[in-house]
């Protein structure tokens, strides 16, 4: 079987075993690494952009490959110890939504920004996206275990969006940005209800 059909058949079989999104307070155990590394997976949501910012990371190429992903990383963990420390954030469910499309219209579109400006716009979804895992800790427990796991999670699904693009190459680059629309369409089905 070749490598692209193995990155396809993988990335369905992925998005095939995930949960379909939940309401992020209080969703599961926070008391240990496992418990971290398998919320990202349980989500539909997360999976979704996770997977869509190592898209968008092999579109760009170059510095945004490690740059992009691990920004997003570096933020959520920030994002997740606001949330830890119950700092009120606005708008985190909304921004999380927002980071569906707006993530899946970037892979969808090529949108080729300045490895900077793709910094930021990442980490900003990203602090959103810790913050929701962050207020689902429950106090004195292993939240840093917990904070540890989903970050490693976390990473591992933004390389299967680097690995899932380059297995595609350049010849199929429409799979990729039909794999981003799809990002839309899921953060809209998502947004009204539908999904």
């Amino acid at each position: 079987m070749s490598t692209t059909k193995r990155a396809i058949l993988s990335t369905i079989a992925l998005a095939g075993a995930v949960l379909p999104a939940q309401a992020h307070v209080g969703a599961g155990l926070t008391s240990s690494f496992s418990a971290g590394f398998g919320h990202p997976l349980s989500g539909l949501d997360h999976v979704t952009v996770m997977i869509a910012v190592g898209l968008w990371a092999a579109q760009k190429g170059g510095r945004a490959i490690w740059a992009w992903p691990a920004a997003f990383v570096a933020v959520m963990l920030v994002g997740a110890g606001f949330g830890m420390a119950q700092v009120p954030v606005p708008f985190v469910e909304p921004a999380i939504l927002a980071s569906t499309v707006a993530l899946g219209l970037m892979v969808a579109l090529a949108v080729d920004l300045p490895v900077p400006a793709g910094v930021a716009t990442i980490a900003a979804f990203g602090f959103f996206h810790g913050h929701a895992h962050g207020t689902e800790v429950i106090a004195g427990t292993g939240g840093l275990e917990f904070m540890a796991g989903f970050g490693v999670s976390t990473a591992l699904l933004h390389g299967l969006g680097i690995a899932a693009a380059f297995a595609l190459g350049s010849r199929l680059h429409g799979l990729v940005r039909g794999a981003g629309a799809a990002c839309v369409a899921l953060g809209a089905g998502l947004a009204i209800g539908m999904i």
